[in-house]
Formats: structure tokens, sequence, C-alpha cells
């Protein structure tokens, strides 16, 4: 039993340092964090090197190095700079800018995964905020929590809705037609709510627009990365496997004869990369551990009393081991009941949503932070809370009144 209870403690004690961003007495960022609370569980025998090896999810790790190489040629090639431009003209002032980029980021979400569209957006939104000279927490906020949002629609939106289309066989039009509802209603209600939160960002003023001159557009790899990524997306909606569509479309574009490789690489985010790959360690441990399924068999007799504490649970879950997991896990419990389409579409949205309850609820708001502090922005566990609370609360219960 000590093992497992010093799983669990060194667990803790990696999420709790992931949330605030370090850990007391020493220089360690998130990256650090959940490297050395890998080797500890590693030391103790929490979990072995090859149940490591295992818990990578090495689908979302390419899909992550893909969308960096396709995100660093389209920054080489100008685009940022130039949608910049086209934002800010557009938006004209910030309440416009955030319904911008939440609707842009919900919609896009609802057609490919998530983590994607953030990882694509970030960038934008930090160029926008930092030459219309506006605090950039409330936009980059209202991003990854619309990206969550947005997901919940469809089931290619996350890789728990496809998890969940696998397992029900819910056809895909039926899926959306159900669900689309409560991410349009969410949406809304991610915007007033940022703004209410942010009241001083949003009181008036207009935006500035960046300087045209400062923008240089490198045509010939423009054009490139706009066909592939074009191909990408017919990819994806044809039913290509996400990251394999992703990392040819990366392939591509590094294959070049004017475009020194090493610029690419330059601009990819080793260090989110190496994060991610240490979580993934730390949270398969308490499944070792049996922590996972000790929580389970606690929440099995809530989660049966009926559809809206079987969506309670989802939450609770979600937040507690990751929606992912959670998943995994409440798909057992959907044969027994009666409505088993309503128990799949309840368990999609709740579990998504849910992961907007906290800075670690889903992957999408980590990749959100962490390139946000490359670019000096430090996104907190408590400013996120502050919006991400509220929504939560929200639309989980405008998703158990219309599922």
């Amino acid at each position: 039993m000590v093992i497992p209870v010093l799983t669990l403690l060194i667990v803790a004690a990696t999420i709790i340092g992931i949330a605030v961003g370090r850990w007391p007495l020493i220089r360690a960022d998130r990256t650090t964090i959940a490297l050395i609370g890998s080797a500890l569980l590693l030391g103790i025998g929490a979990i072995s090197l090859e149940e490591a090896y295992a818990a990578l999810d090495l689908d979302t790790i390419l899909l992550l190095f893909s969308m960096m190489v396709i995100n660093g040629s389209l920054f080489l090639s100008g685009f940022f700079g130039f949608i910049t431009q086209r934002v800010v003209q557009f938006a004209r002032g910030p309440r416009s800018l955030l319904a911008l980029v939440i609707g842009a980021s919900g919609v896009l979400s609802a057609l490919f995964l998530n983590d994607t569209i953030v990882i694509m957006m970030t960038p934008i939104v930090l160029e926008v905020t930092r030459s219309s000279r506006r605090n950039p927490l409330p936009y980059l906020i209202g991003l990854a929590v619309a990206a969550n949002i947005g997901s919940t629609a469809t089931i290619t939106g996350n890789p728990q809705n496809i998890i969940i289309g696998n397992a029900s066989k819910i056809p895909y039009l039926d899926f959306a037609i159900a669900l689309t509802p409560t991410a349009l209603i969410g949406l809304v209600i991610c915007w007033v709510i940022v703004m209410l939160v942010y009241r001083d960002e949003f009181q008036g003023g207009t935006l500035t627009a960046p300087d045209v001159l400062r923008t240089r557009i490198y045509r010939p790899l423009l054009r490139k990365a706009a066909l592939v990524i074009s191909f990408m997306l017919i990819a994806f909606l044809i039913g290509v496997p996400v990251p394999l569509a992703a990392f040819l479309a990366a392939a591509i574009l590094l294959t070049t004869r004017r475009l020194r490789p090493e610029r690419v690489f330059k601009i990819i985010d080793w260090n989110l990369l190496t994060f991610f790959a240490g979580l993934f360690v730390v949270t398969h441990a308490l499944d070792v551990q049996g922590w996972t399924e000790r929580l389970f068999i606690t929440l099995r007799p809530l989660a049966q009393a009926g559809m809206v504490p079987f969506g309670i649970v989802s939450v609770i879950l979600s937040n507690l081991i990751s929606n992912v997991p959670a998943v995994l896990l409440l798909q057992g419990l959907v044969p027994a009941f009666a409505d088993q389409q309503r128990a799949w579409l309840t368990l999609a949205a709740t579990a998504t949503l849910a992961g907007n309850l906290t800075l670690l609820g889903s992957v999408a708001n980590l990749i959100m932070a962490e390139l946000a502090a490359r670019w000096g922005v430090r996104v907190t566990f408590s400013a996120y809370l502050k919006v991400g609370l509220p929504v939560t609360i929200l639309t989980v219960i405008v998703s158990l009144v219309l599922v």
C-alpha cells in the first residue's frame, strides 16, 4: 500500500505544481515539474519504463509536432501578420474582436480537433493583442474556452467524442443536430462571461491596426502552405486519421528548395512536446496503481441514479482524471440506461464542457497557456478559473436541459 499512497502524493504535487506554474524553492516551470514527477514515479516503481512508454499518446504528440511545423511555415510566409491586420481592421473594437475570436474558434473546433485550432489561433490572438496594445488574457481564455465548447458539436471535435462516436454508432449528422444547439448557446455564454469578468478591457475604445509596412509576405511559401492546408482539411473530412493527415502536410511543407528546415525547427516548441510526454506518464501512473478504478467504483452508484447525476459524475471525473479516461470508464455504464443514445450524448457534452472548469481541464487549455508563456504572457490558474467556473456551470446546465 506504500507505493500507491506515494503515487497519489507525487501525482497530486505534480498536478498542483502544473496548475500554479511552479514549485517553491526551486526553479521549475510546467515542463520541468512534469518531468520530475514522471522520474519520481519511475523511481519508486509506481510505473515501469514499458508502461511509461505505452502511456505516451503518440497521436497527440505527432499532431502537436505536425501543427507546429505547419504554423512555422505560416509564420515564415507572413501569414500571421497578414491575418492580424485583417482581423483588427474587421473587428473595429475589443468586443467585436472577442466575438470574432470566440466565433472562429468555436466553429473551426466543431469541424476539426480543438487542439489543432488552439495551436493555429493562439499566435494570431497574441499578435493581434500585442499590436493593438490590448490585454491578451481575455482573448486567450476566450479562445480556449470556445474551442472546447465548439468541439462539443461533432464527433470529430475532440478525442473523447471520437471514442463515443465509434462506440455508440450514432451517425455524424444526428450527433451534430443533437449537440450543435448546446455549442452555439455555449459560445454566447462564453462571450458574455469573458466581458463581465474583464469589464475594464471592454468598456470601449478602438483597436490600433498594426503597421502594414512591417508585414512581409513571402508569396511562394504562402501559396504552397494554403494549398497543402486545404488538402489537409479535406483529408480530415474524408476520414483520414487527423495525426496522419497533419504529418503528411508537415512533411510536404518541409520538402522545399527555398526554405532551410532549421528555420522551421527553431520555431517548434520542443518544451511543449516534452511537457505533454511527462504529463501522459504522470496521469497513467494513477491507472497502474488502481486509483482511477477505485474512484470509478466510488462514483458508479451516483452515475446510475439518472441522467443528471450521470452528467455530474462525468464532469467530476473528467476534472479528476481528464475527460478521455473518464469517457473510457463511464462508457461501461451506458447500456444500463433505457435511452442509450441520450446517455451517449450526455456523456459527450458533459465530459467535453467539463474541460473548461480549470486550466488543467483540457489539452487545449494547456496548449494555449504554454504557447502564451513563450510570448511572455502568463495565464494563471486563478485567472482562467474566473471565466472557466461560471462558463462550465452554465453550459453543463444547458446541455442537461437540451440533450
